[in-house]
């Protein structure tokens, strides 16, 4: 079982405010930490998992049933399934709002999110469980990470073809369930094609009419489709930073499968060998470094990417308010090596540091004022992730 670390954030929040959403696409560990929680103090909290019709079946009356529990934390498993308990939740936590009293998992959803916001304003806290990162594995491990994703039961599987076989079964336990209870209205096969298209425009602009023509559907159905996959958290879309009025900017969004063992196996790839010869396999080192740095990321800082009309471009920048904080260029190699328009970007935007992830572990300083940094170094020593 692994130690997550938002463990001990989410215990602080339970001491500050009077509940928690704890969101997450399915199988990426929610439960199984709230289950952390219980064996750490039994008598502190009571779980109701909303799937089962046994559960369901206490909260009939759900007001009668929970004021009983006043002085226990409770843990709603799947809450989105059950939208009419967001009001009563809301006028219990009026009448005593004591910290800690609830705390809510569900896969993330528009309408999980959408229910809560309403009905629980100021009175929740969100927090958001990511598949494994490299502070929560070993260090040996990194490569496995990489190739299998972060979803607990992929990355301990006894090998990659168990592995592969997880993601299929995965994948489509989403398209022909998950994704239409929240409202997808397309085909299951439309939307693993739609994902693998997603998968062969990793870390590249997100072309709506390109994909629109391969579906055979119109550009809304396809824009509404990668809107409720990015709500779900299956992919992540990395919006332009373009308040550069004097520069001709790239204003489309950058598109990434955010679990590299998803990515994989939507390219067809299931060991590292396959990984390194795949001509995706830098654009998958960028999505999955990406994707570690934004699970550290705290409040008051925002990713973006950098890209002019004539090509300059650097990979992420966090930005805290107008001026960037960090400027990352990602790099598939040993001896990385900046481009002229990584040099005019940085200039562009003048960050407070400059760090290129490489795929290796010796950190040294590069011309310019960048610093040249392995992904555990960086998120071993960054003071975000403190």
């Amino acid at each position: 079982m692994f130690q997550r670390q938002i463990l001990n954030t989410v215990l602080n929040d339970l001491t500050k405010v009077p509940a928690v959403v704890l969101y997450g696409p399915r199988q990426v560990g929610k439960t199984t930490m709230v289950k952390q929680l219980l064996a750490m103090n039994p008598e502190k909290f009571l779980m109701l998992d909303l799937e089962l019709p046994s559960d369901r079946a206490k909260l009939a009356d759900p007001e009668l049933f929970l004021v009983r529990y006043e002085e226990k934390t409770v843990v709603l498993d799947e809450v989105q399934f059950v939208p009419e308990l967001f009001p009563v939740l809301r006028a219990l936590i009026d009448k005593n709002r004591k910290p800690g009293r609830f705390i809510l998992l569900g896969s993330a959803s528009p309408k999980l999110m959408q229910q809560s916001a309403e009905s629980l304003a100021g009175r929740v806290r969100y927090r958001e469980l990511f598949p494994l990162t490299p502070g929560e594995i070993e260090k040996s491990e990194l490569e496995r990470l990489w190739l299998r994703g972060g979803f607990p039961e992929a990355f301990v599987a006894e090998d990659d073809t168990e592995a592969t076989k997880w993601h299929t079964d995965f994948i489509r336990s989403y398209s022909t369930r998950d994704l239409p209870l929240l409202g997808l209205p397309m085909a299951a096969t439309q939307v693993e094609r739609l994902l693998q298209m997603l998968a062969y425009s990793h870390g590249q602009l997100l072309n709506y009419s390109s994909l629109s023509k391969s579906l055979g559907i119109s550009v809304p159905t396809v824009i509404n489709a990668v809107q409720f996959l990015e709500e779900a958290l299956l992919i992540r879309l990395l919006r332009p930073w373009s308040s550069n009025a004097g520069k001709r900017l790239v204003k489309t969004h950058k598109v990434y499968i955010r679990d590299t063992g998803m990515l994989h196996h939507l390219l067809g790839v299931s060991t590292f060998n396959q990984l390194m010869g795949h001509p995706q396999a830098g654009h998958s080192w960028e999505g999955f470094v990406v994707q570690q740095i934004l699970a550290y990321l705290p409040a008051g800082l925002s990713p973006f990417f950098y890209r002019t009309a004539a090509g300059a471009e650097l990979d992420l920048v966090l930005m805290q308010g107008e001026q960037a904080a960090y400027a990352f260029e990602i790099k598939l190699g040993t001896a990385p090596k900046l481009s002229r328009g990584n040099t005019e970007s940085a200039n562009d935007l003048n960050p407070a540091q400059k760090i290129v992830i490489y795929s290796n572990e010796d950190a040294y300083p590069l011309r310019d004022d960048w610093e040249v940094m392995g992904l555990s170094g960086f998120l071993e020593g960054c003071a975000f992730s403190k």
